[in-house]
């Protein structure tokens, strides 16, 4: 199981953004890319998955693109640290309302899982 637990908050918007597809660059602002100091060009540019609602619905949405239930699974281990299929309705309205921070987990997983699939190695899920 990919582990997120144990990420800081800044980690783990680190890693959610390279799955999003950030770079290590910025604009120079004549159409060049430079390279900055690593903190620098991160914590400046990179959307605050863990703890931005908005950012958190971003990277949720991809996730959800990438693989639906996984998602909705990978979000229940966040969330209750456990599986709880089959859902009720109040556990869905429960899920509904999870943390910037637990959807990020959730997307993390999802995006991570997604990826080493790509690249051959399996995943959990």
């Amino acid at each position: 199981m990919t582990q997120v637990k144990d990420k800081t908050d800044q980690q783990l918007n680190r890693a959610l953004a390279e799955l999003m597809g950030w770079t290590d660059f910025k604009e120079d602002g004549h159409g060049g890319m430079w390279a900055t100091a690593p903190d620098f060009r991160w914590t400046n540019k990179m959307p605050d998955y863990c703890t931005d609602p908005a950012a958190s619905l971003e990277v949720q949405a991809k996730a959800i693109e990438v693989d639906s239930v996984g998602y909705v699974r990978n979000l229940e281990i966040a969330k209750w640290e456990k599986i709880m299929a089959p859902l009720a309705r109040k556990e869905v309205s429960v899920l509904l309302t999870a943390s910037p921070r637990e959807r990020a987990e959730a997307a993390y997983i999802t995006l991570s899982i997604s990826k080493e699939d790509l690249n051959g190695t399996v995943g959990y899920r």
